[in-house]
């Protein structure tokens, strides 16, 4: 049994440890739902914030926002949340999507910046203040490998995800003396329904990624860049680097 919510405590055993405020967004399916059942079942108190219904079932220490990160008026609803809720401990923002390239419909290219990269700035401007006043804090932005390299096929899903890369890193250093961490994880392809290449390498379940996630967020001192699996990351840079060559010719 978790004793009550509040900072956690390190150093303690998870029998003892106090349960922490986590905020998960995009949690509806995929690695966000599975991250937050998990949280629940250990006793860690959680908000949900997804554009569709929680598809969970229903708990005590649960409480669900059905919202788009790319709505008009999300960083305000955002502050209602926050101020009705509480300040999260830890933020983890799992919302993305990935949409192969259509010439005829660009639209759908500049939704995915909407959600993958500006969904995750705009959470990081309303739950990165109030962790900045306590003096602690932890935020986790679920980046890709794919951010190193280019990408004829869904140019906007490796773009966005390589600025939201380096925004998370960079915000990592400028907050490191002030006792909050922000941690850029870069996984490879996921069991979910976003790994919709025809060939996916050295994949991930979504368990597999949820125990890492789990790692990351209970660290002592939280790492500023997760990249996993290295084989898979060491065989993207090889192909990334065969793809800037072929721009050069």
């Amino acid at each position: 049994m978790r004793a009550a919510v509040g900072w956690p405590m390190w150093g303690l055993d998870d029998q003892e440890a106090m349960a922490m405020r986590v905020m998960v967004v995009g949690n509806s399916d995929g690695i966000g739902r599975a991250l937050t059942q998990r949280l629940l079942a250990r006793g860690d108190e959680v908000v949900g914030i997804s554009r569709s219904p929680w598809p969970g079932e229903e708990a005590e220490a649960y409480t669900h926002f059905q919202l788009d990160v790319t709505a008009d008026d999300y960083v305000e609803r955002l502050v209602d949340i926050v101020a009705q809720w509480g300040a999260p401990q830890v933020v983890v923002y799992c919302a993305g999507i990935g949409e192969l390239l259509v010439l005829e419909e660009l639209a759908v290219q500049r939704r995915v910046f909407e959600v993958n990269l500006m969904g995750a700035v705009a959470t990081l401007e309303v739950t990165l203040p109030p962790m900045l006043s306590a003096g602690q804090g932890h935020f986790v932005g679920l980046s890709s490998l794919a951010d190193t390299g280019l990408s004829p096929q869904a140019p906007s899903y490796n773009a966005s995800k390589a600025a939201m890369s380096r925004y998370l890193e960079s915000m990592a250093l400028a907050v490191a003396d002030k006792g909050v961490s922000i941690t850029n994880v870069r996984f490879g392809f996921v069991d979910t329904k976003m790994a919709k290449s025809d060939v996916r390498p050295m994949m991930f379940t979504v368990e597999q990624a949820v125990d890492r996630l789990m790692k990351i967020i209970d660290a002592r001192r939280p790492p500023r860049r997760v990249t996993t699996p290295l084989p898979m990351a060491a065989l993207v840079s090889l192909l990334s680097a065969l793809m800037w060559l072929k721009l050069m010719i």
